[in-house]
């Protein structure tokens, strides 16, 4: 395990788009970057020629967050800025879920994914018809789905969360029982935060996230004495539990940021901790970490192509978009504390 902060790195003169080299310079060697820089100019100019907007969750690598992406941030940012957005194409670099739900606050808006394969082993556990059968099995039970899930399940349900704001979505519902689908995870570390309500769970993981244990955090603890170890709620409740933090991407962000620990762990997506640190030299990032491989499906060269082309454009069946876009708007009506 190394700390991800390299020393500063010298910036040469004939480097092309110097001043975007020096927000990834510690990310992306001097020698690599002539080969990025050309895609980068194409995807400025298309962008404006396009009137597109990039959203770029907090995953993606930094020469795509960096550089490139106009609006970045979680699920819960991500969807609340796809509302205003004032353009006529948007870009999201991120997973297929995240484009959905773009499409669906921007039914008469272009919504592009580079790469349809960007998948999510969580929308993948859950199904329309998994969420009909939960219906009848828990009648009059509320069903809070979180948005990594596809349009077709959210149409199914109550009303979405995030990470962000998954205890303030619970709490807003004032039941004394909940379906909270498809995280389990999630759905457990929930209910420690919210322990007068039962939390009914389904089985899905995110693949990221699921692979982290509590030995992983003792080793870093171990070999890092007063390293500040934050864990997303993703993550198992016994690693939430060996953890300092946890929270959403966003708020991990925001810890780190406002409290400054000069040693941290993010257990969480390996690229969290390189767009921090970005613009936190002074902190130290250890790793562990895991790769999402579907966010890493996201690049400059496909974003390019993405935008030259068109492609792929992404739809939501009109029999299930009112539905689906109702619950995303309930879970943007309700505030976080």
């Amino acid at each position: 395990m190394t700390a991800t902060v390299a020393p500063a790195a010298r910036i040469p003169g004939a480097l092309p788009l110097p001043d975007l080299y020096a927000r990834v310079s510690r990310h992306v060697p001097a020698i690599e970057w002539p080969a990025l820089a050309p895609d980068i100019e194409a995807i400025l100019r298309l962008k404006r020629e396009r009137n597109a907007v990039i959203l770029a969750h907090n995953y993606q690598a930094p020469e795509i967050f960096h550089t490139v992406a106009d609006i970045v941030g979680d699920s819960l940012a991500l969807a609340r800025e796809a509302v205003t957005v004032d353009a006529d194409v948007i870009v999201l670099a991120g997973v297929h879920f995240m484009a959905e739900t773009a499409k669906l606050l921007n039914p008469s808006k272009t919504v592009l994914i580079p790469d349809m394969g960007a998948g999510c082993s969580l929308a993948d556990s859950i199904t329309a018809e998994d969420v009909r059968g939960l219906r009848k099995k828990y009648p009059g039970v509320p069903i809070v789905t979180y948005v990594n899930t596809s349009a077709a399940v959210k149409a199914e349900s109550d009303l979405c969360c995030t990470s962000g704001n998954a205890v303030a979505v619970v709490r807003s519902l004032n039941a004394p029982r909940v379906l909270m689908i498809p995280d389990e995870f999630l759905a457990q570390n929930v209910q420690a935060e919210v322990p007068d309500v039962e939390i009914l769970t389904w089985a899905g993981h995110c693949e990221v996230h699921e692979r982290f244990t509590p030995a992983d955090i003792r080793d870093v603890r171990e070999s890092y004495p007063g390293v500040t170890v934050i864990a997303h709620p993703e993550c198992p409740p016994d690693v939430v539990a060996e953890s300092d933090f946890s929270g959403s991407t966003a708020m991990m962000m925001d810890f780190v940021v406002q409290k400054r620990p000069s040693q941290v762990v993010l257990v969480t997506e390996c690229s969290m901790a390189d767009n921090i640190a970005a613009q936190n030299p002074d902190i130290e990032f250890i790793k562990p970490c895991n790769m999402c491989p579907h966010m890493k499906r996201m690049s400059l060269s496909n974003i390019r192509r993405s935008l030259e082309t068109l492609t792929h454009e992404v739809t939501v069946d009109p029999a299930l978009a009112d539905r689906a876009r109702a619950a995303v708007e309930r879970m943007l009506a309700v505030r976080t504390r």
